[in-house]
């Protein structure tokens, strides 16, 4: 079943925008707009800050019941689909499931950059109390690198007319001037970000320099032959990019199941517990360079996976690939068997030693590691010798394990729900100190003391 990806739409646009990439992505993934206050269908009765336009797609995606899902987020729209995200991977807004971002001309985090004669001409056009259809086509046709066929034309004007005088004022004069740059930490979620190659404020330079560091596992592309309305300029480009990164970056990889994901998101949870398991349930990026391994010896701490944890299915963890960020962050349990170097040498040391034996194949390894264990294996490279090499083994092992163990979907597959012990009300995780005389709260009442 194809993933469910909310779409937020520009300033003077609605969710009418993503028609083209809907049909375009039919089978891979199932586009579901959302009107943002002021705009479409959607009244501003809800508001029109920044906090507001997310607290109404935080509460639409919940309604929605969806467990795998991801944003894509255009102009006005990205900067609320940054937000969401980030409330969401730091557990705050209750959600989970998010599995990807796609941004494209995105309004920073940061206030967005705008001409200021340009924005006192749009703040001009709904001075009256309506936006006309002349200054409607001249922002379509100002924020296109070519004049758009008649029905995406007449549909992209419409829009324009049909916004709120209210939102379109209310976002040039605050929404994009809001500063969300300093109140999340980067993001981890796999994003791609990409710019009209003809686009003026929010163009390449903004989205390299303003988009793309909050995310530490984006990627940037430029799409030729537009400007700012991507999806109507070029919805053939654009679905290619986003298809060919969600294969790449976001297909692979466990899903968590939809019971265990509504476990997750209920609140039985606390928020930083949530926001541990979002951040564990992200897919892995397979092609990326390792960061602490060379790439022969993250093969080869690969193929030591799939001996010591072999994992059902087609879609596995990338356990190797998250040793490798663990090393690299100087993460473990702050144990080391005796005699042997820190984590990263000895990693790399062990790893050379088998690098020949991983290559025969995984019954080889599994023999060759069956000898490692019992003191019997004499390596002939690395630097470690049979008693350290043993002391490594099992300490890779227990890391492997771990990182399969830690995984949600391997929770729900061995039914551990340990995680969800209270969340952060009168119930919260851990112990409820009470005074004497004093009986918790959800005590029925009568109960003895």
């Amino acid at each position: 079943m194809p993933t469910t990806v909310f779409c937020l739409h520009a300033l003077g646009s609605s969710s009418e925008e993503f028609v083209g990439l809907r049909t375009r992505l039919a089978g891979t993934l199932d586009l579901v707009g959302i009107d943002l206050p002021g705009f479409g269908t959607s009244t501003a009765a809800t508001g029109t800050t920044v906090e507001e336009m997310v607290v109404l797609v935080e509460r639409a995606i919940g309604r929605s019941g969806v467990t795998e899902w991801a944003l894509l987020g255009h102009s006005m729209g990205g900067k609320v689909a940054s937000v969401v995200a980030s409330r969401t991977v730091d557990g705050s807004n209750g959600l989970f499931g998010l599995r990807a971002v796609v941004l494209l001309a995105a309004s920073p985090l940061s206030p967005e950059p705008m001409d200021d004669e340009r924005r006192a001409t749009m703040l001009g056009w709904a001075a009256d109390g309506e936006i006309g259809p002349d200054e409607a086509e001249t922002f379509v046709d100002a924020n296109t690198a070519s004049r758009l066929a008649p029905e995406p034309h007449a549909t992209a004007v419409h829009d324009v007319q049909r916004a709120l005088p209210q939102a379109w004022t209310d976002w040039l004069l605050r929404g994009s001037r809001e500063d969300w740059s300093t109140v999340f930490p980067a993001n981890p979620v796999p994003a791609l970000v990409l710019a009209g190659a003809e686009d003026g404020d929010l163009g390449p330079d903004a989205q390299r320099s303003l988009n793309l560091p909050h995310w530490s596992a984006g990627e940037f592309d430029v799409v030729p032959g537009a400007a700012h309305l991507l999806p109507w300029e070029q919805p053939d480009e654009v679905a290619d990019r986003i298809r060919d990164f969600w294969r790449r970056r976001v297909d692979h990889g466990p899903v968590v199941p939809a019971d265990t994901a509504r476990v997750i998101a209920s609140p039985r949870v606390s928020a930083r517990t949530r926001g541990i398991l979002a951040v564990r349930s992200l897919p892995d990026a397979p092609d990326r360079e390792p960061r602490a391994l060379t790439r022969g010896q993250l093969d080869t701490l690969r193929a030591l996976a799939r001996v010591v944890v072999p994992q059902p299915g087609d879609r596995p963890v990338d356990l190797a690939l998250r040793v490798d960020d663990q090393l690299a962050d100087g993460l473990g349990d702050g144990w080391r068997p005796d005699g042997l170097p820190a984590d990263v040498d000895a990693y790399r040391a062990g790893l050379d030693a088998l690098q020949a034996d991983a290559t025969q194949g995984d019954e080889h390894l599994a023999v060759v590691l069956g000898s490692i264990t019992a003191g019997v294996y004499t390596p002939v490279s690395g630097g470690l010798d049979s008693e350290q090499l043993q002391a490594w083994a099992e300490d890779a092992a227990v890391d492997l394990a771990k990182q399969w163990m830690a995984h949600p979907a391997t929770m729900a597959a061995v039914d551990y729900d340990g995680f969800a012990t209270g969340g952060d009300g009168l119930r919260k995780q851990g112990f409820l100190l009470l005074g004497a005389g004093e009986r918790e709260a959800w005590e029925p009442t009568g109960a003895a003391r």
